[in-house]
């Protein structure tokens, strides 16, 4: 441990629920090969220029459509002025740590130069999306939708539906991401944003045709910066689906809170007769000083104009309350099948013994200079010269704090300090995760590579006693949870996919000033990267880039 800095153990840990000691990428499973051109386009969402990140000329960039076990190859181009990254939100990436994109497992790609991304989706299904990881680029654009589709031989649990719709929803600021980021580094705050875009479009922009009768899957993302949403469509219903991966028990919202990193999947079952109306479609912001909307139209045949009527009404802005009881009535559907045929019941995670708990808050700092810092248990993340994956691939020696995980009743560290937090995790131990959030705002975590079962949340202080009102049977499984002010919230994960993962604060702000860490799950012999069997983790790519210190090995 750095002896320099007094630090009160963070912690993490990551989650996947199905074990697959299969080899890393089946040869006869399907490829796909994409061809990616990250640029500049002048563009302006919100009535003001700016210069947006677009993919092949688009914003959003292009739907990334494959199925369970496709093999995805993306050769990225980049044609910035800056370094570039993308990573998959969501996308489990089978042992794979090398194709994250974030900033620890991966080199940039330099301007003006290219790298193919390629990983398998293996044993996954669902809606996901991507977005560029590095320098508050996600702030200029650079996002899309992932669809990651049933195996024909696995059916979807309910009728297909006629079309699919992508809707990313997400917070727009009109100022350029450059001046953003040096508000940041300058120590101060991200201001309010400036609107909320549908698909990248402003208000009344982002259309959809209905057809009478017939029912459609609209695959809803939240990709902004830092702004819960509430999404709704006026006189409709939505029955909710899918989340992140995992099919739940079918039920119907009017309308669905979407926190900051989270997709869902809804079927929403056109009006029989509809007389020639359009519908408003709403994306307003929560818990906010005042609300921020983002509209949408769903057109009917021979509908005229804008809807008739005022927007569609929300929950209270502040309504935590009701937050809360709609993310906790959202549950697991045992009975059907997902990427494989067996029921998703079958992993009976209520019966698998914890092997560590760890107690993981949320907090802020100001260093020497005054600047505002985000930290996890006390720790703002710093970045070493070298990638870490890079660094422990070939054994560098790096001045990284290696934090013990603490139980729920060790101290806090007293004084708030920064370091590069790295946690060594054994692989298939089973994880118990308390996120605690003393602050009075909204808080949403994210961990690359895994899934997890959200077994409890409430407000206060957690305790052991807390325990015994986890959903031990059904709890929804997912990649990104939301953490209530003044709550906690708690998950299972099981550690079954080994490599060097990330986990971090979904909030762009909180996340750029050092609210994340790493999480390195390596199994018996991975010390010495040469004995690692390649089913156990991937092999390091023959095209990485090396950087740092790594640069000339």
């Amino acid at each position: 441990m750095d002896q320099m800095n007094p630090i009160r153990p963070v912690i993490l840990a990551l989650v996947i629920f199905l074990s697959a000691f299969t080899p890393l990428v089946d040869a006869d499973s399907p490829h796909l090969y994409l061809e990616w051109t990250v640029s500049y386009s002048q563009r302006a969402p919100l009535g003001v220029d700016k210069k947006v990140i677009v993919i092949n000329g688009q914003f959003p960039g292009p739907l990334l459509n494959a199925t369970t076990n496709d093999v995805v190859n993306v050769n990225i181009h980049n044609n910035l002025t800056d370094p570039f990254l993308m990573t998959w939100n969501g996308v489990q990436l089978r042992r794979n740590s090398w194709q994250d994109g974030v900033q620890e497992t991966n080199c940039p790609i330099l301007p003006g130069q290219n790298w193919t991304y390629s990983f398998q989706l293996k044993d996954q299904i669902g809606s996901f999306f991507y977005f560029p990881s590095l320098l508050l680029q996600k702030a200029a654009g650079g996002y899309g939708a992932i669809r990651v589709n049933n195996r024909d031989v696995i059916p979807i649990p309910f009728a297909r539906p006629r079309k699919e719709f992508d809707i990313l929803i997400g917070d727009w600021y009109n100022a350029d991401h450059r001046d953003m980021r040096a508000l940041l580094d300058a120590g101060s705050s991200l201001p309010f944003p400036d609107g909320i875009l549908i698909n990248g479009l402003g208000p009344n922009q982002a259309t959809f045709n209905f057809e009478p009768g017939v029912t459609y899957r609209l695959r809803i993302s939240n990709v902004g910066l830092k702004t819960s949403l509430n999404f709704r469509i006026q006189d409709h219903l939505m029955l909710l689906v899918e989340t992140e991966g995992s099919y739940t028990v079918q039920q119907y919202y009017s309308s669905l809170d979407v926190h900051v990193g989270q997709s869902y999947s809804v079927l929403v079952t056109a009006k029989s007769q509809n007389n020639g109306i359009s519908y408003y479609m709403v994306a307003s912001s929560r818990f906010t000083p005042f609300e921020l909307f983002g509209v949408g139209i769903f057109r009917y045949p021979d509908s005229e104009g804008d809807p008739y009527g005022p927007l569609p009404s929300g929950p209270l802005p502040y309504d935590y309350i009701f937050s809360q009881d709609q993310a906790r009535s959202m549950r697991w559907d045992l009975a059907v099948g997902a990427a494989r045929p067996n029921p998703q019941g079958s992993f009976h995670y209520g019966s698998i013994k914890i092997s560590r708990t760890l107690f993981l808050e949320n907090g802020l700092m100001y260093d020497t200079g005054n600047k505002l810092r985000y930290t996890i248990n006390g720790i703002s993340f710093i970045h070493p010269d070298t990638p870490l994956k890079l660094a422990d691939y070939f054994q560098l020696s790096n001045e990284i704090v290696h934090i013990i995980s603490p139980d729920s009743e060790s101290p806090f560290v007293t004084f708030p300090a920064l370091g590069t937090s790295v946690i060594d995790a054994n692989h298939r131990d089973f994880v118990h995760i308390v996120f605690h959030n003393p602050l009075p705002y909204l808080q949403s975590w994210h961990i690359d590579g895994y899934n997890f079962f959200v077994v409890g949340m409430d407000q206060g202080p957690w305790d052991e006693s807390k325990m015994a009102t986890y959903n031990m049977v059904d709890a929804i499984c997912r990649s990104t949870v939301q953490v209530y002010p003044f709550s906690w919230t708690a998950i299972l994960i099981k550690l079954d996919n080994q490599g060097m993962w990330n986990f971090r604060s979904q909030n762009a702000e909180n996340w750029y000033l050092g609210q994340e860490l790493y999480m390195r799950v390596k199994g018996v012999g991975e010390d010495d990267p040469s004995t690692i069997p390649e089913r156990d983790e991937a092999p390091i790519p023959n095209n990485v880039i090396k950087c740092g210190r790594a640069a000339n090995l």
